[in-house]
């Protein structure tokens, strides 16, 4: 009972994360472009289509604008906390904060970043360890999430030695954001430790 309970816990979150991105993304669009255009603004004649979507683009700016200030970030923390101690939502929320790469540690689904040796090219790979030392083949390994490149909900799960890995000092955060922009996030620091 206790593995089916886990398995329907594990599809549900895996369900969530796929659709979020998507439906979130169309839910925004088609609400802002309902609410502007029949607030009184589409009654002033300088309306058009596509302003929901510009008003939802300034009003995010000047959230994380709020947010990345001292008092932001205590209302933010004060925001995260209450969430954390709901019930039953508590632990939806902690699941999907570490899946978008905001915990890590031996508790959180992805522990640390490392760069994995790729035979395909000579180069390395963005990898996110998700369980240490498994046994395998005789031989203790890694279990690595390998994301793709910009949708890093996407990836592949590979057991690897740890020779072939470098560890790296980025934190789950900062991997997932140069995976997104592409590599354009990605700092200096995060190249070579």
């Amino acid at each position: 009972m206790k593995q089916f309970q886990t398995h329907i816990w594990q599809c549900f979150v895996a369900g969530i994360v796929a659709l979020l991105p998507i439906v979130g993304m169309i839910i925004t669009i088609v609400y802002c472009e309902e609410m502007v255009s029949e607030s009184w603004l589409s009654q002033q004649g300088f309306y058009f289509f596509g302003l929901g979507i510009l008003i939802v683009l300034v009003a995010t700016y000047f959230i994380g604008l709020f947010f990345s200030n001292v008092i932001g970030k205590w209302v933010w923390d004060s925001i995260d906390l209450i969430l954390i101690r709901t019930p039953i939502l508590g632990n939806l929320y902690q699941t999907l904060k570490q899946i978008l790469g905001y915990g890590e540690g031996e508790d959180a689904i992805f522990q640390r970043v490392v760069f994995v040796k790729t035979k395909d090219f000579d180069g390395e790979e963005i990898g996110l360890v998700t369980r240490e030392n498994i046994e395998l083949e005789s031989s203790e390994k890694l279990a690595v999430f390998l994301p793709f490149s910009p949708s890093p909900i996407n990836g592949r799960l590979v057991f690897v030695d740890k020779s072939i890995v470098r560890e790296s000092d980025m934190s789950v955060n900062d991997a997932l954001k140069s995976l997104v922009s592409i590599g354009t996030m990605v700092k200096s620091s995060a190249s070579r430790k």
